[in-house]
């Protein structure tokens, strides 16, 4: 199936007759782009084969508190589902990754530059 682009007929040429399917705009990003977000994403993870991977967030600096405590081995973490992923120790597993833990409970992402300035 060949694909024209909107406002053409098959043969490339003009159509007088508008599209009845609405486009959705190419840019549909806020006018505040050039304004950092003002909190971290929902959910974050530091692997960079993650589909969680945001390396504009991660050079910012996220910090985590979990069930009010500070933590700084956080591997990955989800607000909405409200659970962390630790790194445990040192050890690695066969592919060179930091073993981990799963936990449950309130998880609380800020980014450290908004906190210390």
């Amino acid at each position: 199936m060949a694909v024209t682009p909107p406002g053409f007929d098959l043969k490339g040429h003009a159509n007088s007759t508008p599209d009845t399917v609405a486009e959705a705009p190419m840019n549909d990003t806020p006018e505040t782009e050039n304004q950092p977000a003002q909190s971290p994403p929902d959910r974050l993870s530091t692997d960079m084969r993650s589909d969680w991977f945001n390396a504009e967030a991660l050079q910012r600096g996220v910090g985590i508190r979990f069930n009010g405590v500070e933590k700084t081995n956080v591997e990955e973490y989800s607000v909405s589902e409200g659970w962390v992923r630790l790194a445990v120790g040192k050890s690695r597993d066969r592919k060179g990754n930091p073993m981990t833990v799963k936990m449950q409970g309130v998880v609380e992402p800020y980014f450290r530059d908004v906190a210390e300035g």
